[in-house]
């Protein structure tokens, strides 16, 4: 049975409407190539983002939170869903249409490196986009480049140096200045911080909030240390197995997880203060992810959940519903008790 989708919101104030967001990829085997299974990475996911708000997504590793990002700003082709922005259905969306689209939604790499041309300065690099799109003239672009090098807290002279010349947390500063260059609405911070160290995090992250507050940005997070989402974001979404489980701004998720699985992973989260750290449950989930080849029937998370109930949870999937103040699971128990 299909999940049943309840739309978190779909007001004037949405910038980003995901509807049963949907994205197989295909295992090809044989002489002829032929497609023998699938790779369910995003299963039916919906949500919207607010302007102006970040929007953390997290899970463990495999969940579907890159694939959601990368899809939403058609990177890689969807199976099916829809993604609205403003209203328009970003998927129906051809050439100019589509061109004039890309300067509204970029993205902020996990590996600063790797997106980095190695053979072209990184003042070339962030000018691309400019380029692409004729923004002004030669001089103007050069100028905008400069200043959003000391926006990121870069020097005049690093536009003519290479990505090798640069630290990580450098070259994550120079990303994110790429994708301001075009001056979007919306970014995706693909686990921007996630390859650095823990001071270098702070800095990142104060210049992505100091950019968010200046430019009315509309942030994507996706994370997997949860610290840093409660620091960073407006609302917190977490995934499981190609799923959305649960679904509510930062304060409430945090001080009152109600799915299953958000209970464990909260659980897991460093307490500084040793008195407080022992008195709190840590909570060890059985078993190991299923394959997202073959995910589980019914609520793809019984198979590791205390609380399952046979008979419902291994048969059919619990709708993704508003259980009060915008808070949104998909649990059986829930249902249950609120039944």
């Amino acid at each position: 049975m299909e999940q049943t989708q309840v739309k978190p919101s779909n007001g004037k104030d949405d910038l980003i409407v995901v509807e049963n967001l949907v994205k197989y990829f295909p295992i090809r085997r044989g002489l002829l190539q032929r497609v023998v299974a699938q790779v369910k990475a995003v299963d039916g996911v919906s949500f919207t983002i607010k302007r102006g708000e970040t929007l953390g997504l997290v899970g463990e590793s495999g969940c579907g939170k890159t694939t959601v990002g990368r899809t939403l700003l058609r990177l890689i082709p969807a199976t099916s869903g829809k993604v609205y922005m403003e209203g328009r259905d970003i998927f129906s969306l051809k050439g100019a249409e589509l061109k004039a689209l890309r300067k509204d939604m970029q993205i902020v790499f996990q590996d600063p490196y790797s997106s980095l041309d190695p053979r072209m300065p990184v003042g070339e690099s962030i000018m691309e986009g400019l380029n692409v799109h004729n923004v002004g003239t030669k001089e103007e672009r050069w100028e905008r480049v400069i200043n959003l090098l000391r926006q990121v807290n870069l020097e005049d002279f690093h536009a003519r140096r290479y990505p090798h010349e640069f630290s990580g947390g450098q070259r994550q500063r120079i990303g994110i200045a790429r994708a301001l260059a075009l001056q979007p609405k919306f970014i995706v911070a693909d686990e921007p911080v996630s390859a650095l160290d823990v001071s270098v995090q702070a800095q990142v992250l104060n210049i992505l909030m100091d950019l968010q507050e200046e430019y009315g940005l509309t942030y994507l997070f996706v994370a997997h240390n949860l610290s840093v989402v409660e620091h960073i974001s407006t609302r917190v979404g977490v995934m499981y197995l190609g799923k959305m489980v649960e679904l509510a701004s930062r304060a409430e998720i945090f001080a009152h997880p109600l799915h299953p699985y958000t209970q464990a992973l909260f659980s897991a989260i460093p307490i500084a203060d040793p008195a407080v750290a022992r008195k709190r449950e840590r909570i060890i989930l059985k078993g190991d992810v299923p394959s997202p080849i073959n995910p589980p029937a019914g609520c793809h998370f019984h198979p590791r959940c205390k609380y399952a109930m046979a008979g419902l949870c291994d048969k059919e999937e619990p709708p993704f519903k508003d259980y009060g103040n915008g808070h949104f699971v998909a649990c059986w128990l829930l249902e249950k008790q609120g039944a």
